[in-house]
């Protein structure tokens, strides 16, 4: 078992490419002295590998401390479709294999449908179950703070299911819950873009609009696990009747069922968000107003968290082909017409195309983030 020392420098590692002694011990503001018996312990443990930089002719270069890919090993599960993804990562986030299922809506058989195929996804790669550290699941609703209990998802037709103990007697791994928006941060702040990044929010933009915030270098998830709830924020009162049971929020204006919707009303020949913004090139007024409607309320909502939270920066993930052209311009002016204008622009916005295996990817990464970077209260 790793002790807080030890667990802080993983989370030192995990934020860089590298670091040597001298600068894990600046970091921790402890002597290289004390860091060394920990360093030593954890080289012998397998968790860490040295490596020596090329020397840039400047005398000799100090030795690197990096995570081993191999030192550990997740899976994540995604519960977002029609097919059940479960994925096996390793250290550094790399997916080493990946196996589909169907969607069982029985909690109990679906947990033992997905103990079942993890025998043979880890034997592809020839890992032992007792290399794997932990199993992390996605899925669309409400997680307790516990990260045990799905306590509501409308596209599952679940409430208060108590679904990491079910997959853990059938496992005997540590399970953890979580929302897709929070774990895709979650995995874009251990192995991706907000790596270095304490203070962010990332916007899942697809059927449905999610959004999740780190603050100092902690996802933070609210008094009750309900925080980033971005797609239920009323934007046009009176608006759209949404299936949450109010009127006007973000989800009925911006999410991509919305933009198929108004496509629909409007009868339009376009059967994806890139057929649309074709139409909205060759002067298509209707096309051009839905995405003008759709950019402006998600813009909207973004220059709101900018304004609230002042991030260092804003992730926006989104699917290939559904974030380009008109409707992301029209976010882009949207954000800076509603920031205040001695901040405006100084937020960075990072775009990320996403696909179905990132969210089995992401669930991994909740089940590495529990493992490593939260270090105890």
């Amino acid at each position: 078992m790793l002790n807080a020392h030890q667990q802080q420098i993983l989370r030192l590692l995990i934020a860089s490419h590298g670091m040597s002694r001298t600068a894990i011990a600046e970091n921790m503001k402890l002597s290289k002295a004390a860091i060394s018996p920990l360093v030593k312990e954890m080289l012998n443990a397998g968790l860490l590998e040295e490596s020596i930089p090329e020397s840039s002719g400047q005398g000799r270069p100090s030795v690197l401390l990096k995570m081993r890919a191999d030192s550990a090993y997740f899976l994540g599960a995604s519960l977002l479709g029609e097919q059940v993804i479960l994925v096996l990562i390793d250290m550094h986030g790399l997916v080493l294999a990946s196996t589909q299922m169907a969607l069982n809506l029985d909690p109990q058989q679906l947990s033992v449908a997905l103990a079942a195929a993890i025998p043979d996804l880890i034997a592809e790669k020839g890992i032992s179950a007792d290399q794997l550290i932990g199993l992390g699941v996605t899925l669309s609703g409400f997680v307790d703070e516990n990260q045990s209990v799905c306590v509501q998802s409308a596209l599952l037709g679940w409430k208060n299911v108590p679904l990491a103990e079910m997959l853990k007697q059938q496992t005997g791994l540590d399970v953890s819950l979580e929302n897709d928006a929070k774990a895709l941060a979650v995995s874009e702040k251990i192995f991706g873009v907000a790596k270095k990044t304490r203070n962010f929010t990332l916007i899942s933009h697809g059927d449905g609009i999610g959004s999740a915030h780190f603050f100092q270098g902690q996802l933070h998830r609210g008094a009750h696990g309900g925080a980033g709830e971005i797609a239920h924020c009323t934007i046009e009162p009176g608006g759209r009747p949404c299936r949450c049971g109010k009127r006007g929020c973000l989800d009925t204006l911006a999410s991509l069922t919305a933009i198929r919707e108004s496509v629909r009303d409007k009868a339009l020949e376009a059967q994806s968000i890139a057929e649309l913004e074709a139409l909205a090139v060759k002067g298509n007024s209707e096309a051009i107003a839905i995405l003008h409607q759709a950019g402006h309320a998600l813009g909207l909502s973004i220059a709101n968290i900018i304004q609230m939270n002042d991030p260092e920066l804003i992730v926006i993930a989104h699917q290939p082909q559904s974030f380009d052209g008109l409707l992301k311009t029209v976010v882009m002016q949207s954000i800076d017409r509603h920031v205040l204008p001695s901040i405006m622009g100084k937020t960075p916005i990072s775009n990320i195309v996403i696909s179905e295996q990132s969210w089995a990817r992401a669930a991994a990464s909740v089940a590495a983030y529990r493992f490593i970077i939260q270090l105890p209260d």
